[in-house]
């Protein structure tokens, strides 16, 4: 079959199993309802992420199952977060299988060795941590769809110069991630990811990830997270420093301020995260700097305007909080 047909068949069953899935969804009440830490108003369809699950069963039907511990991992972890999407699964229980998927990925990659295990160790928790940060990530309408395209057209940019992992997975994964942004890229979103779709499509962005590092030996490649982490990790000291439970629902990301508080669209602000991440992707891949000294001045770059946005915007999640008591 031709490639490109062959491509065009794979589109269509994924928005024939996106639209399967709405009518799952609607007739089990697989729904979210807007709370504390919603920027939404209106119910609306959860786990429509379950599109790029559904989309790694397809390019291993289609072109051969080439990481056969990646796809174990990603389908235990994704089966976890759609029944906690359905309804409430213990963290612990979560936990479990998140470090579970964690470490099939890691033998996936052939890194598991007995010396090294406190590295080992070490990086299944920033793994683990990373796959939460993305689901916290998950509040607008398109982000996650429009940020993990951001890092994923880079990752499709260097694999054509330089191979790191099969063209044709990166090409699915794009195509998952189109067909969901159709139905939740919109002022009106028709379905949001669930933590099923935050969860698999970070755990997929890892892999990615983690298989160019290892390919390049170039750490600073992570920088194609950056507009996510510095958000998720600074949010996180923040709210350690109010002494908030970091369990506790709350709208005291950037990204949730920019939609609550200065009403930006949702279309608006993930527009500008995925814009954000491009410049900085791109930058790392064509400038002509050390990486080393690019990440260190970028980071530092994020982290204060970071600072400076919540300076300047704070105060007003502070009078929205005290308008709700």
């Amino acid at each position: 079959m031709n490639i490109f047909l062959l491509y065009a068949l794979i589109t269509i069953l994924l928005v024939l199993l996106e639209l399967l899935y709405f009518r799952i969804a609607d007739r089990f009440d697989i729904i979210d309802k807007p709370n504390l830490r919603s920027s939404h108003s209106h119910i609306t369809l959860r786990g429509g992420g379950v599109i790029f699950l559904l989309g790694a069963w397809l390019w291993a039907a289609f072109f051969g199952v080439h990481y056969p511990w990646f796809l174990a991992g990603l389908t235990a972890i994704s089966v976890i977060s759609f029944i906690d999407d359905a309804r409430s699964v213990p963290n612990s229980a979560r936990l479990v299988v998140q470090f579970a998927a964690m470490f099939m990925m890691f033998y996936q990659f052939g890194i598991l060795n007995i010396e090294s295990w406190w590295i080992i160790l070490v990086a299944l928790v920033v793994g683990v941590g990373i796959i939460n940060a993305y689901n916290f990530m998950d509040g607008v309408n398109g982000i996650t769809g429009g940020y993990s395209l951001a890092v994923l057209i880079p990752l499709i940019y260097i694999n054509s110069r330089m191979p790191f992992i099969e063209m044709s997975l990166l090409y699915v994964v794009g195509l998952s991630l189109l067909v969901f942004c159709f139905f939740n890229f919109r002022k009106q979103a028709k379905c949001f990811a669930g933590d099923v779709g935050a969860i698999s499509i970070a755990f997929i962005l890892i892999f990615l990830l983690g298989r160019l590092i290892l390919t390049t030996g170039d750490f600073t490649y992570i920088l194609f997270l950056a507009i996510y982490g510095v958000d998720s990790i600074l949010t996180i000291i923040h709210r350690i420093m109010l002494k908030e439970p970091l369990g506790q629902a709350h709208r005291k990301h950037a990204y949730q301020l920019m939609a609550n508080e200065l009403r930006m669209s949702h279309i608006t602000v993930s527009s500008i995260f995925m814009a954000m991440q491009l410049v900085v992707s791109f930058g790392l891949i064509w400038l002509p700097v050390s990486h080393w000294l690019y990440m260190v001045v970028v980071l530092v770059v994020l982290c204060a305007a970071y600072l400076a946005f919540m300076k300047r915007n704070y105060h007003l999640h502070e009078a929205y909080l005290k308008a709700k008591q």
